[in-house]
């Protein structure tokens, strides 16, 4: 079996006598689909920032393509490829729809150091992020002209323009109308066709089903299930975490 993409091993994370997270376990390999879910307080936050780098674990350690990312801060690992979507998208109010994609292209793909974009390049990679996300009719907007879909998917696109090989979506579709969900969804299918692995956390099961290939569960900070989604949300833990005894 491939080596995984990302690998966390016995994740644990305290804030004072709380028990955050305790002991998570977690692998996604290359263009896999993973949903993320738990009660409201269960820790996936948490995960993700530990993750992402914006906590840093007490204990366990973080991996990413084999190498150790224990210590590095959040910039350092979207350089590598890890990039994260946040639940509350917050752009640079000041600059354009086009402005704002600059930021992650200039500070993160240039910074690489492998390749180095021209005005040319960097002109295109926008307009070609504009397109993906469906908002090549906003690229001089600001942020206060756009609709509460249109900030998610600029969210989406400046994640994106980071050029992750991960890519963590946090209740992308949060507030959304069904509709609108279902322009999300078709938004993360077209970044994962092309070879990006996502995980996905959200509370609309609709579309965790519809979109996982494996759903893993975290309750009270603990990972209590993962696997094939049909199997997970059928399990009696599963249940009796969501419904109650």
């Amino acid at each position: 079996m491939d080596e995984a993409l990302l690998k966390v091993d016995g994740l644990g994370k305290r804030f004072g006598g709380f028990v955050a997270l305790d002991g998570i376990a977690l692998e996604v390999r290359a263009g896999e689909r993973v949903g993320l879910i738990g009660p409201n307080g269960s820790g996936k936050s948490t995960l993700v920032n530990c993750i992402s780098g914006n906590l840093k674990n007490e204990t366990g350690t973080v991996h990413f393509e084999g190498a150790a990312l224990d210590g590095l801060p959040a910039y350092r690992r979207t350089r590598l490829g890890l990039a994260r979507s946040f639940q509350l998208p917050k752009p640079f109010r000041s600059l354009t729809v086009t402005q704002n994609l600059r930021i992650p292209l200039l500070y993160t793909v240039n910074a690489r150091g492998d390749t180095r974009l021209s005005e040319a390049d960097l002109a295109a990679r926008c307009d070609d992020l504009l397109r993906l996300v469906g908002l090549e009719g906003k690229a001089r907007a600001r942020p206060r002209d756009l609709t509460q879909i249109e900030m998610r998917k600029l969210e989406l696109a400046r994640t994106m323009a980071a050029a992750p090989k991960l890519l963590i979506a946090d209740e992308a579709m949060a507030g959304l109308s069904h509709s609108e969900i279902d322009d999300i969804l078709a938004l993360l299918f077209k970044l994962n066709n092309g070879g990006i692995a996502v995980i996905l956390i959200e509370h609309i099961m609709r579309a965790v089903m519809s979109f996982s290939e494996r759903l893993v569960v975290l309750v009270a900070g603990k990972k209590i299930a993962d696997g094939a989604p049909s199997e997970v949300v059928n399990s009696p833990e599963v249940v009796r975490a969501y419904l109650g005894e």
